[in-house]
């Protein structure tokens, strides 16, 4: 098996022994990507900004790669507060078009940085 990293500048550096990316068989999997910023380092406010963030790191972690974000196969989307859902759907048919990629959602009682959300994706490399 033949794993290739992928990483950007155009996305948050990695806080932790891991890569931004994996490519293997031919699937690009992310690590999860939170909302910071990442020519400053900063937080974006409130949960709409921050899931623009957040899934803008992924589409130019995943465009680094070659693939783009019409060959996202799945998300998983990691969330503060479920009452946030409605505007998390929102800002991801921004990102996504239809047939949107298969998707889990699961509200956790904390996260890196104590951001609002953090993202994760898998997509087709080729």
């Amino acid at each position: 098996m033949e794993r290739t990293v992928i990483s950007t500048d155009k996305a948050p550096a990695a806080i932790g022994p891991y890569s931004q990316a994996i490519k293997v068989n031919g699937l690009i999997y992310t690590s999860g990507m939170i909302p910071v910023i990442p020519k400053t380092g900063e937080i974006a406010e409130g949960i709409e900004a921050q899931a623009r963030q957040a899934f803008s790191n992924i589409r130019a972690l995943i465009e680094n790669s070659g693939s783009s974000m019409d060959k996202v196969i799945k998300t998983t989307v990691f969330i503060k507060d479920m009452d946030d859902f409605a505007k998390i759907n929102e800002i991801y048919s921004e990102f996504f078009r239809e047939p949107y990629p298969a998707r889990s959602c699961v509200e956790v009682a904390r996260l890196p940085k104590d951001v609002l959300l953090e993202i994760e994706a898998v997509a087709a490399g080729e």
